[in-house]
Parts: structure tokens; sequence; C-alpha cells
């Protein structure tokens, strides 16, 4: 007989097993999904903390990167870094540019350090197929270390770069310009050295242009004229096998395919940070104004117009301005105010401080003039630096004002038992002119930095200024010294907008800019142009032919001693570039 009492209770034994069995499974998949809860939230926040720590770690690049812009270089202490203990933990944070720093990205802390190469800094040579390859830079060495704090003082993310920071002087490149360049001279034309542009670079000549160097743009490379579709001569570039010519051309055509020329030509290479025209101006703060051994101002604010030194703080220095007055030189003052210069280009006299290089050089050892007591021999900035300008009215807009150095052919002191200076940068905020042989005889390091470069022969005469350009005749003159000035824009504007729209510039062989007739008359120059935008204070236009001034014949050359950062003016303009060689993700401590 069946028991029903037994069958209910092997029923309800199965039912409880089964809800037993189902609450187990109900458990094991709650805590299944749990830990993928946690495992998926812990990737997320691992992930965030990544690129949290990322961002922390270009910051503190950029950091080191503007410090090296501004012309200073990064100090302080770096705060300890052991295995297996979290980035600025401990007591010690380090100092100056490379402490621990707090920063808060996604809702993150994060700590970034800098740790400092105790070989810096290193010369090197940038190698064989980089961009800039061959050029000397003073390389920088650091790690950056980022660490994203999580839960319970944990770290989500450690992550580390290795930065390069290499600083090139402007003057090791025959030409280095911030914006379009074309270079199309009418006759033969060689240039010995590195070409660089942050714009577009238009080659051509009317016989045949040659680069013997690396040629570098961050827009296009073309043959031809970027005022007209014209194409007339032949262009050739570097190749380490041999010069190359660049497609021939009835009219303007772009060079889209450089892999010919075997790395000496590299088109769309990404731009380089310049200086800013603030780091030239006449002002407390500025790094050529700060750093300037003497500061001469032409101030015609005052009745008379006097010549005065500065300090650095903006403030006449009426002790040496005195002193420097009583100093002549063949029965004129070392340097004086000049009315009676008439520039053909700009119709309009100009009102010059005129300073007599060699007279001031004996008046500065004799009379201790340049500051905190330094030598004509001084080392500081790689040699001596002058501020020269003019301060008036029209000084900060377009204006007639400029300053004029001459008799440098030997930059060096006459006085007896002087010493040799070890170099001389000339910088000014207005436009300079160079009157006759500049440091043509012992060449030392110089330059020369304003607002537009002018060249006046050794015939020279304001008396004749005024006069026809058959009374203008230049002589033979020689000139070993690097440019840095204003150049105009073809077009008047910068790439596409200002192509075939006429009003040519003048170009990179127009670069110095002439007042005479130079025909058939050589310009011996040796030295480095740079270009960093268009003339603040110079605005007349480039115009070839009487009454203004005919070409010279160009004997210019690219000064190798500059490749050798020991014989480059004082301080050289530069430009700074980060390379990076390692980013890595730490997964443990």
């Amino acid at each position: 007989m069946f028991d029903r009492r037994r069958e209910a209770g092997f029923a309800l034994t199965t039912a409880l097993m089964l809800i037993a069995l189902l609450m187990v499974l109900l458990t094991a998949y709650s805590l299944v999904g749990r830990v993928e809860l946690s495992t998926t939230r812990a990737t997320m926040d691992m992930t965030r903390g990544f690129f949290a720590a990322e961002a922390g770690l270009n910051l503190r690049a950029d950091e080191l990167h503007q410090i090296f812009v501004g012309y200073n270089v990064p100090d302080g202490e770096t705060p300890p870094v052991s295995p297996g203990v979290l980035p600025c933990s401990d007591v010690d944070q380090g100092a100056g540019d490379f402490e621990c720093r707090a920063h808060e990205f996604q809702r993150r802390d994060v700590r970034t350090l800098v740790v400092d190469d105790p070989t810096n800094p290193t010369n090197i040579v940038v190698p064989r197929g980089e961009q800039f390859q061959n050029l000397t830079a003073i390389e920088y060495s650091y790690g950056v270390r980022a660490a994203t704090v999580g839960r319970y003082d944990a770290p989500e993310a450690l992550v580390e770069m290795r930065m390069h920071s290499r600083l090139i002087p402007m003057f090791q490149f025959a030409v280095f310009y911030n914006k379009d360049l074309e270079i199309l001279p009418g006759p033969n034309m060689s240039l010995n050295g590195a070409v660089h542009t942050n714009g577009d670079l238009y080659l051509d000549s009317g016989f045949t242009l040659t680069i013997n160097g690396q040629i570098t743009s961050a827009g296009d490379l073309f043959h031809g004229r970027k005022e007209n579709n014209g194409c007339t001569g032949t262009a050739r570039a570097y190749d380490p096998a041999a010069p190359r010519n660049l497609p021939t051309c009835a009219g303007r055509v772009e060079v889209t395919d450089p892999s010919p020329w075997n790395g000496m030509i590299q088109t769309d290479v990404d731009p380089v940070t310049v200086p800013s025209p603030d780091t030239f101006a006449p002002t407390p703060g500025a790094i050529y104004w700060d750093k300037a051994d003497l500061r001469l101002v032409l101030n015609v604010n005052v009745a008379p117009p006097a010549v005065q030194v500065r300090n650095v703080d903006g403030s006449t220095d009426a002790a040496r301005s005195t002193t420097l007055a009583t100093c002549f030189d063949s029965g004129n003052r070392v340097a004086r105010r000049v009315g009676n210069f008439y520039n053909n280009r700009e119709a309009t006299l100009i009102q010059l401080l005129d300073v007599n290089a060699r007279g001031l050089l004996n008046c500065v050892h004799s009379n201790s003039l340049l500051e905190l007591g330094r030598g004509i021999d001084d080392t500081t900035e790689g040699g001596l630096v002058l501020y020269l300008t003019v301060e008036g009215p029209a000084s900060g807009g377009q204006n007639n004002y400029g300053v004029r150095v001459r008799n440098g052919a030997a930059l060096a002191s006459t006085v007896a038992g002087a010493p040799a200076i070890r170099g001389l940068t000339v910088v000014s905020d207005q436009a300079v002119y160079i009157r006759g042989d500049y440091n043509s005889t012992n060449k030392k390091p110089a330059s020369f930095l304003g607002d537009s470069i002018n060249v006046l022969s050794n015939a020279w005469s304001d008396a004749t200024s005024t006069q026809p350009l058959t009374n203008r005749v230049a002589t033979v003159t020689t000139i070993n010294a690097a440019f840095l000035g204003g150049t105009d824009v073809t077009g008047g504007a910068e790439g596409t907008a200002g192509r075939d729209a006429g009003e040519y510039n003048g170009g990179l062989e127009n670069y110095p800019r002439f007042h005479e007739d130079w025909a058939s008359r050589n310009f011996n120059y040796n030295g480095s142009f740079v270009s960093l935008g268009v003339p603040q204070h110079a605005d007349g236009p480039w115009i070839y032919g009487g009454p203004y001034y005919t070409a010279p014949t160009r004997n210019w050359a690219y000064d190798t001693d500059f490749n050798d950062p020991a014989n480059l003016p004082p301080l050289s303009p530069r430009f700074v570039y980060i390379r990076q060689d390692l980013f890595a993700r730490a997964w443990e401590l």
C-alpha cells in the first residue's frame, strides 16, 4: 500500500534541496557579479587614473619646456625616489622646479616630480635622419614621474617620461625664418648651411640657386615664386650623393616628394617655438634689456636730445651718462645724435643714435661703465651685450628712429693694456644701421639684433643721402656678424593668402636693406640670417632702383665657426624643442 506521507516528505525534501541549490547559485551569481563589478570599477579607476597621471606628466613636461623658452634653466632639488615607495610620499618633497607638485585631473589627485640628470647639460650633434640633423644642440635630460592616488591612498597609475630639451642656436642656420621664406636671386647663388622656415619655402633663381645644407619647412616647398606663378631658373638642394635639382617648371610647382634627397629635405615638420617680440623690448623684465652689459638710450623727449646710460630698472644713471659724454674720438662724441641722415626707402630724415664702436670700447674700458663693474673681456653671456635704442613719442610705432654703429672694423680697444673682448652682440628694438667694415679684422663672435638691418658701405656720407643715387656710390665692404631682423611679407599675408598677390618683399637676397649704388661692387658677408617677423617701426616697402639702391655682388657665406657653440655671439637667440625617448607605465611600485 502506497504511503502518501512518505511521498510528501520526499517531495518536501527535494523542494528544499532545490531551493538551497538555487540559493547557492544565486549567491554565487551575486558574488560573481560583485567581483565583476568590482573588477570593472577597478579597471575604470585604473584607466581614469592612467589618463589623469598622463595629464600630470604632460603638464610638468610643458613647464620645463617653458622655462627653457624663457632663456632660463630648471633649478632645484629632486625629491627622494625609492623602489617600492609611492612618489612624493616622503617628508622631503624636493625643491624648486623639481619638487613634488599636487594636481587634480578628473577628480583625482595626481602627484608629479622631476628627476634631474647629473650629467646636464651635454653638447650633442643631432643624429643623421632627425630634424635639424648635424647641428650642435645643448641637451638637458630629465625624468618626469606622475602617480595617481586613489582610495586608501593607494596608487591607481604610475607613469614615467624620459625627455630631452634641446636648445639649438638660430645662428647655426645659414637662414632661419619664422615666416614664409623666399630665396629668389637673379645671379647664381650658393648657400652653404642649413635652411629652416616655420612657413612655406620658395626657391628659384635667374640662373642657379644651390643650397648645400639640410632644408626643413613647417609648410610646403615650391620651385618658383610666391608673388606670381613664375619659375625661371634652376634650384638645387643638397643630397649626400650629389646636389639634385628641384623639379623643372614653367610655373610654380610644389615639391611633394622630398624622398630623392635622402632626408636632406623635410617638409611639413612641426614648427619650433621662437622668442616673442617682447624678448627684445627695451623694458625691465625683457631678456636682452635685463642681461645687457650697457644700455644706451637717445632720449628725444628732452631738449636738447641726450644720450643716456640706463640702469636695468629703466632709470637714468646720471654719473655714467656724464662720463660717457666726456669720451671723444677724433673730435666726436662716442655716442651722439645724428639728424641729417635721409632714408630714401622710408622717405624721411632719420634721428640716429650714432655709436663709434672702437671709441665706445675705449671709453668703457677706461671708465668702468659696464654693469656690476664688469670689464670688456666679460664672459657672463659669452661676451658683451650692448643695448641701443631711441626713446621718443613714436618709439612704440612707425617712426623715423634708428641706431647706427660705425668704426667697427676691429672689435677691440686701442687703450694700452686693454684686454680682448670675447664677443659683441648689439641689440635694438629700432632699425639698425651698420656703417662700413665691421669685425673684418681679427674676427670675434658678433651679431646684430634689430627691427630691421641696414648696410651702409665704407663710402657712405650722410651729406649725400638726400642726393640722387649716382652720388651715393658704394665701395667694397665686409661684415662678419650674424643678423636677426624683421622682413616684409610678400602679398601682405603669410601662406596661401599672400600667394599670387604681387608686392614681392625682396626675398633673402635683399634681407639687408641697402641705400647706395652697389653695381659691380662686393658686399662681403659672413654670418647667418634670422627673421622672426615683420619690422614694427620701419614700413617703407621694398623697391629696387633709383633713388633707392642697386644690388651688390653678393659674396655671402654662412659662418661655419658658429657650428661650435663656443664661437657663437653672446646671448645668441635659440629655439627649444622636446624629444621624448621613453614613455612607460609601471604596474607596481
